[in-house]
């Protein structure tokens, strides 16, 4: 069996407004080769965004790797690594307060991703300078300015 390939991902979400137009970016970098994703809403929430980039980062590989995600967006990583989006999932959508969870569908679009590879998540602080966050908050910026009046 082949050994599987080490993809470090980088993704950032924006929103004008929240809720408001939206986007997305993630910078995907494999062996060498980096690719640059980006996509928007005309109206979404933030959150939605930075799940929305991770989400579409993890649907272009096209076989199951080894991945090391960063992110800015504590939302996404302690929803997957406190394991509180698996939980929220086993309850029927629901938070430990019985209060529905927010953003169910993408969520659980994000844990069927998330089984194909082996991962990690790690924070990152935003907008400090970090090259690969700056430039994934650009392709997000860039992407919900399209909608913008």
């Amino acid at each position: 069996m082949r050994e599987k390939d080490f993809v470090k991902i980088y993704t950032d979400g924006a929103c004008s407004g929240n809720p408001g137009p939206g986007g997305w970016g993630a910078i995907l970098r494999c062996k060498g080769v980096e690719k640059e994703l980006s996509g928007g809403e005309e109206s979404t929430t933030n959150n939605r965004m930075e799940l929305t980039a991770v989400i579409e980062a993890l649907k272009a590989l096209k076989r199951s790797c080894k991945i090391e995600i960063c992110t800015d967006s504590k939302y996404v990583v302690d929803g997957i690594s406190k394991g509180w989006a698996a939980s929220w999932r086993k309850n029927g959508w629901r938070k430990a307060d019985k209060k529905p969870a927010l953003n169910p569908d993408l969520w659980e679009t994000l844990l069927d991703e998330l089984e194909k590879h082996e991962y990690e998540f790690v924070w990152i602080k935003g907008h400090n300078g970090h090259p690969e966050n700056e430039r994934c908050d650009a392709l997000a910026v860039g992407e919900y300015q399209k909608y913008l009046k």
